[in-house]
């Protein structure tokens, strides 16, 4: 019974938010609350929400404190060279914006957070996608699925954690990877070349003079979160800008491919060049504060809440002394940290329904169960093709500490290695960064001002079709 409503609720709250009944919000609270209490558990409901909020709390943190802090760079105008460099790119070109999202998603990914990658991701990329009016959840979709096939870093966390669980060597996991995840990257290129194509044949002959007489408003900033030094503006989406993957641009055939980019003084950038809170003057102190804090980050010198928290409050303190002008900051990223952290705790509710009745040990166990006899010689094939949902559907903890290991022993019952099993497991990893219990995701959507729900229905298909793809290289190439 409790494995049968656990994949129920899960298909209500997935349904509820791509049908858009409710908010995300508002789903990942009421759905859990109200199957607690038709497993008869309706009295332990607040044990199981604290033990979700407690669990998810660092989280939460690290996640507010990491917005303020890439939001202040990012007002500084650390980024600004890389989005120059982007821009040049991608010209006026929906192909070329498309690919550089996956390209830029994919390099930003190597500091193996998710968080990380989509806030400089989207920040530098959403302005392009909002003044060619774009699917912003083709952006969305590319940078997900970019970041998830990078995610298997070893200091990613997928990878660790099956290193830990089967007592094996990361290296030893991840090295043979490599070229079965070079295979998944390279999937995700030439998917983001074809939905780039498909945005170029949507859009017809759009040239950023005609982008620029229709939105003159928005010629100073349009960057999400950045604000304009005053702590009172920021970048919004606009309702019904870029999310309609149906909308249209001007009407035609063909495309200006080639069309330069207008040059900085003429009103088209994704950041201000002439905003108040520039401070050139403190750029390499920026940069040098930002490596700094990823290589504390990968080399784990101290809880990553903890890093962030500090690097926060020196940030804000250097680049704005006074303290009007560190409000002014705080207010003009209190939209995303509100909507990121409330998501999160939100989803902490979700998750600690899902294990505290037990809803998801249930799951695992039948999904294990029900793996026929003459599948145990190929259990590291349905290891990988049993990641892709259930990483989807329970947090990488939960998979890799408590169903991998059933696996692994399934498996060497019939010959198959512990290491062969370590490395499928890390197959499903490019749909588990769209999971609506991952909270980079929320920061992504957040951001981009997408619905979660359009997010998921464009997204999951491609995923895991980029899954098995990586799955199908580790077989051929002998990997898994």
């Amino acid at each position: 019974m409790l494995t049968i409503l656990g994949f129920t609720m899960i298909a209500t709250f997935l349904v509820l938010i791509m049908l858009k009944k409710m908010s995300p919000i508002a789903a990942l609270v009421l759905i859990p609350a109200l199957f607690c209490v038709f497993v008869g558990k309706g009295g332990k409901l607040g044990d199981y929400v604290i033990d979700g909020v407690t669990s998810l709390a660092p989280t939460a943190a690290m996640l507010m404190f990491a917005i303020v802090y890439f939001g202040v760079m990012i007002d500084v105008g650390l980024f600004d060279p890389i989005v120059r460099g982007i821009l040049k790119f991608c010209k006026a070109d929906p192909l070329r914006i498309v690919v550089g999202t996956a390209v830029l998603a994919a390099i930003v990914s190597l500091d193996g957070d998710g968080s990380t990658t989509f806030m400089i991701t989207v920040s530098a990329m959403y302005p392009l996608y909002k003044r060619l009016k774009m699917s912003l959840v083709v952006m969305t979709g590319v940078a997900a699925m970019a970041n998830g096939v990078m995610n298997t870093l070893p200091w990613g966390g997928p990878t660790a954690r099956a290193a830990t669980a089967l007592k094996v060597s990361a290296s030893d996991i991840f090295v043979p990877m490599i070229p079965a995840l070079a295979v998944g990257m390279l999937a995700v290129l030439v998917l983001s070349y074809v939905l780039g194509r498909r945005e170029r044949k949507r859009l017809g002959v759009l040239t950023l003079d005609d982008v620029l007489v229709e939105e003159p408003a928005e010629s100073e900033t349009v960057l999400v979160g950045a604000g304009t030094g005053k702590g009172d503006e920021k970048g919004t989406g606009g309702p019904g800008v870029g999310n309609d993957p149906k909308a249209t641009g001007s009407s035609g055939s063909g495309t200006d491919a080639d069309a330069e980019l207008p040059d900085e003084d003429d009103g088209f950038q994704g950041l201000d060049p002439d905003r108040a809170t520039l401070r050139p003057k403190l750029y390499w102190f920026n940069a040098l504060l930002t490596v700094t804090l990823l290589v504390a980050m990968i080399m784990e010198w101290l809880p990553i809440p903890v890093l962030f928290l500090l690097g926060a409050a020196l940030a804000l303190t250097v680049n704005f002394p006074h303290m009007p002008d560190q409000k002014a900051r705080l207010g003009a990223h209190a939209e995303n940290v509100l909507n990121v952290s409330g998501m999160v705790f939100a989803a902490a509710v979700f998750t600690g329904v899902l294990q505290g009745t037990g809803m998801v040990d249930h799951m695992a166990t039948w999904l294990v169960d029900n793996i026929p006899d003459g599948m145990g010689p190929h259990m590291a094939f349905v290891t990988g093709v049993l990641s892709i949902p259930l990483t989807y559907f329970m947090s990488n903890d939960g998979f890799y500490f408590g169903i991998v290991p059933v696996l692994a022993e399934a498996g060497n019952a019939h010959g198959v290695s512990t290491l062969e099993i370590a490395r499928a497991s890390l197959v499903g990893q490019p749909l588990h960064m769209s999971s609506p219990l991952v909270p980079a995701v929320y920061v992504l959507v957040g951001m981009a001002k997408v619905e979660f729900g359009d997010h998921t229905r464009f997204v999951v298909k491609w995923a895991a079709l980029t899954s098995l793809v990586v799955l199908g290289a580790g077989i051929l190439f002998g990997i898994i």
